[in-house]
């Protein structure tokens, strides 16, 4: 992994819970007003400038529904630039094909914060490329290396960890914004575009066709594979150069700059959330900049086995034997075999979040309140989260088969609790944490 994708982690965290512990205890001054950081820093954000040729290209693409088999389906209409480019309604997952009646396999997660998301691996964080080991190989290491606790005030020892990291979509089956950009095109439960020769054939009549001739000549229509490849790059170009995909405008963004103060729910939820002993969040949504001043992206790009419950809304779960997998399966099908890491999937970005209606790969959860019961409570009074069998027991990680259950997480907090005890969090806590994380969703206006 470059350089670049490494955190200001252990220490960075600390600083960030004590610049919150100071102004709770030393009170307003004139030079530290209440809420504000009493350790402004200054972020770099994306340069913003005029679309390349190739963008523009990439937009009408992007939000060009003739592309799909329903004439009515675009990326913009899942990805909804309304909506933090997620999902525009409520319902756990979207449909799609020819009638928009199939319904997709999962929740269609957020394009925004992707230009510094790494490739697919497993293993630890690396500043270089050499000596690439493969997947297998990385795998079979893990599953004789122990594993560092993930708590907010010692990230950088769990970054080591041999685990899967990177990558797109919840298995992080593709690497490339443009490989990303082809899966729901060909999709039948989304776009449904049929077959590359159907998809080719649109591209060469849609109105920007002109377009393509002019940036890679007029032989690019003959190449059928060229032509896609093309397209799909384009697609990607136009989410890195376009600044709404990732604005960095958030009140915590600008409370980091000493732009914005904090209320002090808001103050609370931000320590909580960087408390080890209590929500622990940061211990995988890493919430300090990066040394060079890049802002938090509020995930550490690893995967988790959490167990949440099955979702019953969909249609895929109505067969018994039928689960989601996540990194072994079914969609991702590279390596199956590396059946420790059944269960997993990507820690999403937390930016945002509060606009979402659906939350984890399932769409299992519709609000914030939920979630954070699920972290609550799911291993101290797991009746709360999960469904109970016939006979009135509880049925815990009913999602995933039994043989799988040793991959959940039970040792990061707070899932290192057990049955009876105290909870990490209080209703008060959770509500702090929800107000804090309120302040990650972009568009704040700063007072002048």
């Amino acid at each position: 992994m470059n350089s670049r994708f490494v955190w200001l982690l252990g220490a960075g965290l600390l600083c960030m819970a004590g610049a919150v512990v100071a102004t709770e205890t030393q009170g307003p001054t004139e030079a530290n007003p209440v809420g504000a950081n009493p350790n402004p820093v200054q972020l770099r954000r994306p340069p913003v400038a005029p679309l390349s040729a190739m963008a523009q290209l990439g937009k009408e693409i992007f939000y060009d529904a003739s592309l799909s088999s329903s004439g009515a389906l675009s990326c913009a209409s899942c990805h909804s630039p309304e909506h933090a480019y997620g999902p525009p309604n409520d319902a756990p997952v979207m449909f799609g094909g020819a009638t928009l009646s199939r319904q997709g396999a999962r929740a269609v997660p957020s394009l925004t914060y992707l230009e510094r998301h790494p490739n697919f691996s497993i293993g630890p964080e690396k500043d270089d490329d050499d000596n690439v080991v493969d997947l297998a190989q990385m795998a079979a290491l893990g599953q004789q290396t122990s594993r560092a606790k993930k708590v907010a005030t010692g990230t950088a020892a769990s970054a080591a960890n041999i685990v899967p990291q990177g990558g797109l979509f919840w298995d992080g089956r593709a690497d490339t914004l443009q490989d990303q950009a082809l899966f729901p095109l060909l999709d039948p439960n989304e776009m449904d575009g049929g077959s590359a020769e159907i998809v080719a054939d649109k591209l060469r009549r849609a109105l920007y066709a002109p377009r393509f001739a002019e940036l890679f000549g007029a032989g690019v229509f003959r190449n059928q594979r060229l032509l896609i490849a093309e397209a799909m790059f384009a697609v990607a170009r136009y989410q890195v150069e376009e600044p709404s995909f990732h604005p960095y405008s958030s009140k915590y963004d600008y409370w980091l700059e000493g732009k914005a103060r904090l209320s002090e729910s808001e103050l609370r939820g931000l320590k909580l959330f960087n408390d080890p002993e209590k929500a622990n969040c940061a211990g995988c949504h890493t919430s300090a900049p990066t040394r060079d001043g890049l802002p938090p992206l509020f995930t550490d790009h690893q995967y988790e086995a959490l167990g949440a419950p099955r979702n019953a809304a969909l249609d895929g779960n109505r067969d018994p034997d039928h689960f989601d997998l996540g990194v072994c399966g079914p969609y991702r099908t590279d390596i199956p075999e590396q059946t420790q890491y059944c269960g997993m999937f990507l820690t999403p970005t937390l930016r945002n979040t509060a606009t979402r209606r659906a939350y984890f790969h399932n769409g299992v959860f519709r609000t914030l309140e939920e979630v954070m019961d699920f972290y609550n409570f799911r291993d101290t009074n797991p009746e709360k989260v999960f469904p109970r069998r016939a006979d009135g027991t509880v049925q815990k990680y009913d999602d995933l088969p039994a043989k799988y259950h040793a991959n959940v997480d039970v040792s990061d907090p707070p899932f290192d609790r057990h049955l009876g005890d105290t909870p990490a969090m209080t209703a008060q806590d959770e509500a702090d944490i929800i107000a804090f994380l309120k302040t990650l969703t972009d568009g704040y206006q700063v007072e002048r």
